[in-house]
């Protein structure tokens, strides 16, 4: 790397980004993305699986245009802005370096080719914004004084923390990070009172979160603590495919040189900045290495953090092992851009013996399967059996579809839109991607007909039921999905819950 690494940071700004626009907007909406954009089309305090955050982006895009790329623009973006942040809250301390740790960050894989908007996005970028505003706190903190300079940053960094928090909860654990920071802290400098401010100011946004929450089946903490960990227990496997996750997320020269360097530890005492960007980029990937003892960690789980790895790596490496990590950054992202070209060239049926085929086909030929169900509009209600088919075809087809049967824990937001009372004696098309059971249908119609067709080698399947039974379908669907989502734990006080009182008059069953 022998021009400046702050031209290196700049031109590769522009090629990353003008690669991400390319991805997403040849990319289909997935099923994640089309759920998250649902939420911006009916903007509210909160949905069933996740704070609201994201919904409320969408929902400003999506007044401006419903095309995929612009609904993906802040994704698209957030990687080269926060490395340009970075860049510039690392400056004071070494300009080549800083840009050297923002060109780690801007090519960390991950980053170089993920476009798709999540609840992840909002809460990375509010996060990263929550940890600049404690680390310009900290430098600007006047020992003794109650009201300093650095009040009004640790106020800035809990109403980030707070937005973050209604993004999604692993804010939280940005919000541990803060603490253990003061906790390690020599004595004589732990700023209780700037930690107090900075939870204070984002105390509000906790509080309006609950409300919410109190108001509607306790939604977001029973699908985060208790609906979606059926595949959770001790394992081997899940610590091992996160030590996977960390390498590839970080940069494994960074990672080879705190290895063997065991110098930077002496710093941590000495400096603040270094302890702060050590503690941000380092507490939460052991919390998370303690939880895969049990659970899987996705590998957007630990993107907040990422920003402040490289952080620390700019303020205890050398520049030339950020160089090396840098390059290596380069070379790797680059592989990944060659084979995602490679796999875009290639046609469609090339993938035809994969186990997803049918998902690769339901996506790329969406259009196709709506002119196989266009005929049926008006006679039939079209749902789905699954959530991602439903508000995908829902994305493209411009009217909601909703899901029919009991579905998995993931994304029941539907069960706060749809109301089956409504949907007595109607007919009903289900689209599906596996042949349908017979046991799945017959009971809650007059009469089923069960329907198939071929896309590119992958089959489809359409069950079309006729005169809906709401009532069959309430004793054996709904009052199953009651007993499985909705049994609240005795310590959550009963608040309201549309799903319990709609279907079956009464509060939700305690576990």
């Amino acid at each position: 790397m022998t021009a400046a690494p702050r031209s290196w940071l700049f031109a590769l700004l522009v090629v990353t980004v003008a690669f991400k626009f390319w991805l997403s907007a040849v990319f289909p909406v997935t099923g994640d993305e089309a759920y998250f954009i649902y939420w911006g089309v009916y903007p509210a305090l909160g949905y069933y699986d996740h704070p609201p955050m994201v919904g409320w982006w969408l929902a400003l895009l999506f007044r401006i245009s419903e095309a995929p790329w612009l609904l993906r623009l802040p994704a698209t973006l957030l990687p080269a802005a926060m490395s340009l942040g970075l860049y510039a809250a690392l400056r004071r301390h070494d300009e080549d370096k800083a840009a050297l740790a923002a060109l780690g960050l801007l090519l960390t894989p991950i980053h170089v080719w993920n476009v798709f908007i999540t609840t992840d996005t909002p809460l990375v970028a509010f996060s990263f914004l929550s940890g600049l505003a404690f680390w310009r706190a900290v430098r600007n903190r006047t020992p003794g004084a109650f009201i300093s300079g650095a009040f009004a940053w640790y106020a800035l960094a809990g109403v980030f923390l707070g937005l973050a928090f209604l993004s999604k909860y692993f804010a939280a654990i940005l919000g541990f990070a803060y603490f253990a920071y003061v906790l390690i802290t020599p004595r004589r400098a732990r700023d209780w009172k700037g930690l107090a401010v900075t939870a204070a100011a984002a105390l509000p946004f906790v509080v309006l979160n609950l409300y919410w929450n109190y108001e509607n089946c306790w939604a977001n903490l029973m699908f985060n603590l208790y609906n979606r960990h059926d595949d959770a227990g001790w394992s081997w496997r899940t610590p091992m495919l996160y030590a996977i996750t960390v390498l590839y997320v970080l940069a494994p020269t960074a990672l080879f040189v705190l290895a063997r360097d065991r110098r930077w530890a002496s710093r941590l005492v000495d400096d603040a900045s270094v302890r702060l960007c050590v503690v941000l980029g380092g507490v939460p990937f052991v919390l998370f290495g303690v939880l895969s003892l049990v659970k899987q960690i996705g590998l957007h789980w630990v993107l907040s953090f990422v920003p402040f790895f490289f952080a620390a790596c700019a303020l205890l490496f050398e520049r030339r092992h950020l160089v090396v990590a840098a390059i290596f950054a380069g070379i790797f992202s680059l592989v990944h851009v060659i084979a995602i070209a490679a796999v875009a060239m290639q046609p469609m049926e090339r993938w035809h013996n994969t186990r997803i085929y049918d998902g690769i086909v339901f996506h790329f030929r969406i259009d196709d399967i709506l002119q196989v169900l266009q005929p049926y509009e008006g006679e039939f209600e079209i749902a789905a059996d699954g959530y991602s088919a439903a508000v995908t075809t829902s994305y493209y087809r411009g009217r909601y579809v909703f899901v029919f049967g009991e579905a998995s824990s993931h994304a029941r937001h539907d069960d706060l839109v749809t109301d089956f009372r409504r949907l007595a004696g109607r007919n009903i098309l289900v689209l599906r991607k596996s042949p349908p059971q017979d046991a799945d249908y017959r009971p809650y119609f007059s009469s089923v007909e069960y329907r198939s067709f071929e896309l590119s080698g992958a089959t489809f399947h359409l069950v079309l039921g006729r005169n809906f039974n709401y009532l069959n379908y309430r004793d054996a669907i709904l009052s199953k999905v009651r007993d499985r989502y909705y049994r609240m734990p005795p310590y959550l006080p009963q608040g309201h819950c549309d799903f319990c009182e709609r279907y079956f008059a009464s509060s939700c069953p305690v576990r």
